[in-house]
């Protein structure tokens, strides 16, 4: 097995015991690392918006084609995610993301130059946003693989709670952004801002300093085999398999819905484009609540027990989405979203620092590509399945068929090993 040695900085800010009342926020890299991530997550935030906007207002896409564009970004994880994760072990994971930040500064900077040239067409918006999206498979296997080399490991629940609340935060600030700077200046400027927001990330990791000893050349064993070494320990540990399958199965649900619930909202409920717009805020804000509770629910319950609590107690309000507009009024449906999405957010903060305190730290790259490929896989499926769901029974049965497909998630955590536990367990000791 190739085995990656990483040492952190001297003094270890990772494994000192913190003595500051202000936590990780007294860490210089730790600062780093959430400013560049929260401000990269606001410009994707705006730039998801930006990129549709283009494509609909400034090229008039047919919506097969603004499909084709959104999944673009997803496909590159079928074929890549596994390839990604075995690179990603073998480099330093600090300078990956320095150089995915500038590629993606690049790709979506071309965007606005070539609008302000007359020259820009539907066909590079599609090669921008699939190799955007090739770029973040990296940047994401990389980003999920650096945080235990800058943290200890009884402080990376508290480092996902605060990376998740900057990411939720810029989802609720994101497309109101979006929506200012395309109406003052035009959507293509939308994607400008998006392209300066990974000149910043690139900026904060560029000055993190922390030392990384990725293996050398003589220890590597090839390719293929090292891929299987990962995907290997994924199947064959029982706590990683069933996150993993409940998360595809989780994520198979959740785009469903998002593929009809903007249809759902206006054609069948009778929003306007601002309702839909508050609504949205609304269920995003339960986002970055659930992110903030994380910590919280995960001390007070036990890690895996929260998981739990957070899958079959938050996440059934889901089903009184359907609802909403003939036994419901809107206001209540999405406030119970709200408290679903609040409930999936914080189950997916305990998950993911589970992965990063369990996993060995030389195969963490490998192990997190192989459960995302699966997980990320599910995405353009899921859209795809709602999308045809939608127009076969209409948008609110769909709901109701999508929804039902996320509680099931639940079910595979109840299916699995963690049913009886109170936390989830420490790393195998032969790890």
């Amino acid at each position: 097995m190739t085995t990656a040695s990483v040492k952190p900085p001297s003094p270890p800010e990772g494994d000192a015991p913190r003595k500051s009342r202000w936590g990780l926020w007294a860490q210089g890299n730790f600062r780093k690392l959430w400013i560049g991530e929260t401000t990269s997550g606001l410009g994707t935030a705006v730039g998801n918006v930006a990129l549709a906007l283009v494509a609909v207002v400034t090229l008039e896409a047919s919506p097969f084609t603004v499909g084709l564009l959104t999944a673009s970004a997803w496909v590159p994880w079928l074929f890549l995610g596994l390839l990604a994760g075995a690179w990603v072990d073998r480099w330093p994971r600090l300078k990956v993301m320095l150089v995915c930040d500038l590629l993606l500064l690049v790709l979506f900077g071309s965007v606005p130059v070539a609008g302000w040239l007359g020259l820009l067409t539907m066909a590079q918006l599609v090669v921008v946003a699939l190799l955007a999206g090739a770029v973040k498979v990296f940047l994401s296997t990389a980003n999920s693989a650096v945080l235990p080399v800058l943290v200890a490991k009884p402080d990376l629940l508290e480092a996902n709670v605060k990376l998740r609340s900057g990411d939720a935060a810029a989802e609720i600030a994101g497309p109101g952004l979006a929506g200012l700077i395309s109406q003052a200046f035009g959507a293509v400027t939308g994607l400008l801002a998006d392209a300066l927001t990974y000149l910043v990330a690139a900026l904060c990791v560029g000055s993190i300093k922390a030392e990384e000893k990725p293996p050398p050349v003589s220890e590597r064993r090839g390719i293929l085999r090292e891929i299987k070494e990962g995907v290997r320990f994924l199947v064959h540990d029982p706590y990683l398999r069933t996150l993993a399958s409940f998360a595809a199965v989780g994520n198979l649900g959740l785009n469903g819905i998002q593929a009809v619930q903007t249809i759902f909202l206006v054609r069948t409920v009778g929003v306007t484009p601002g309702g839909v717009g508050a609504v949205f805020a609304v269920v995003s804000i339960g986002g970055l609540a659930g992110a903030a509770l994380a910590g919280r629910i995960a001390r007070r319950f036990g890690t895996a027990r929260g998981l739990l609590l957070c899958e079959l107690v938050g996440a059934p309000f889901i089903l009184l989405l359907p609802m909403a507009g003939e036994r419901l009024p809107l206001a209540v449906s999405a406030v119970a979203w709200s408290i679903a999405v609040c409930g999936v957010i914080a189950g997916n903060v305990i998950a993911g620092s589970f992965y990063q305190a369990y996993c060995p730290p030389a195969m963490i790259g490998r192990i997190r590509a192989s459960a995302s490929t699966v997980n990320f896989s599910a995405i353009p499926v899921g859209a795809l399945l709602g999308g045809w769901l939608g127009e076969l029974l209409g948008a609110r049965t769909t709901l109701w068929i999508m929804a039902s497909v996320l509680l099931s998630a639940g079910l595979v955590l109840l299916a699995g090993p963690l049913r009886g536990l109170r936390s989830f367990p420490e790393r195998p000791a032969h790890s």
